[in-house]
């Protein structure tokens, strides 16, 4: 099923999702600060907005893909945003990583206008949103989740219903601690055979088909032997939703000290004028520790 959607927030993640849904064949309209950015989709066929009030006037599904809660609450609540114009019925899924107290407060918001809404956030970062690969993590009404996933999956290949309101953002918090936690330990590991004097990328050869293997350790060793911190998933971004972890995890009671440890590593690394980086670039915490560095032999 094609559908009209609008598309705001076209940076890193949201441009390539866009332009799948564009291949997909759904209809788009698109907005965002950036004029660059929405050039470039004009030209791939989709229509501009000048307001989010615009896209969702042109539009029956409107995504957002916007960096914090705040930018998502100013882009669906405030003044010439989605909600002035979306139509009854129509539905907003925001994809954007926020805490769950904000998704369920818009969800709330929305519905009283007669506007349905679902959360789903995505992982895989920058090559899977290329390629169309990203996993998403949906909470919501599942009538409503149904009448979408031809959206889903022009973007994504995994597409999972979670739960209700709020369920796709936590996931994506769960997510993040298992993602991050896993480049800091790699990057413990890597700077462990560094300084030790053995070959690191026959070492990574070496553990990558047994229990040590992951997704994470093929997407981040090669960048960190290459020296290439270009930025999939930022630290900015990474640090951002580990901060949302934290505050979201003591809400609820739960105490989450490997986390906590890895939000001081974050904000250690912005000091350092890495917040731009791609978050492989924790190892290079590690590396200031051990005085060593990682990469080719």
């Amino acid at each position: 099923m094609k559908h009209n959607v609008g598309f705001i927030g076209l940076g890193i993640m949201g441009k390539p999702m866009a332009l799948n849904l564009v291949k997909a064949g759904h209809a788009l309209t698109v907005f965002d600060l950036n004029e660059e950015a929405v050039n470039s989709l004009v030209e791939a066929g989709t229509g501009a907005a000048n307001s989010p009030k615009e896209v969702a006037e042109r539009s029956d599904v409107i995504i957002t893909m916007l960096p914090a809660s705040k930018h998502v609450k100013e882009v669906v609540l405030g003044k010439n945003g989605v909600l002035e114009g979306a139509k009854e019925g129509s539905i907003i899924i925001d994809m954007s990583s926020i805490t769950p107290d904000v998704s369920r407060e818009l969800a709330t918001e929305v519905m009283k206008k007669g506007v349905e809404m679902l959360d789903a956030p995505v992982s895989g970062g920058e090559p899977k949103a290329i390629d169309g690969t990203l996993a998403i993590m949906v909470g919501g009404k599942e009538p409503i989740f149904e009448s979408v996933k031809s959206v889903f999956y022009g973007m994504g290949k995994e597409v999972t219903l979670v739960g209700d309101n709020g369920c796709g953002v936590t996931a994506k918090l769960a997510n993040q601690i298992i993602v991050n936690l896993n480049i800091a330990a790699m990057s413990e590991a890597l700077v462990l055979a560094a300084k030790a004097g053995i070959d690191v990328e026959k070492m990574y050869q070496a553990i990558r088909g047994g229990l040590a293997g992951s997704a994470v350790l093929d997407a981040k060793v090669p960048m960190i032997l290459d020296r290439n911190f270009v930025a999939g998933g930022s630290i900015a971004i990474n640090l951002k939703d580990i901060t949302n972890v934290m505050n979201t995890a003591h809400e609820v009671g739960v105490p989450l000290p490997l986390s906590s440890q890895l939000l001081e590593i974050f904000h250690s690394l912005k000091v350092d004028g890495k917040v731009n980086d791609d978050h492989g670039s924790i190892v290079r915490y590690y590396e200031k520790l051990a005085n060593v560095e990682v990469k080719r032999g």
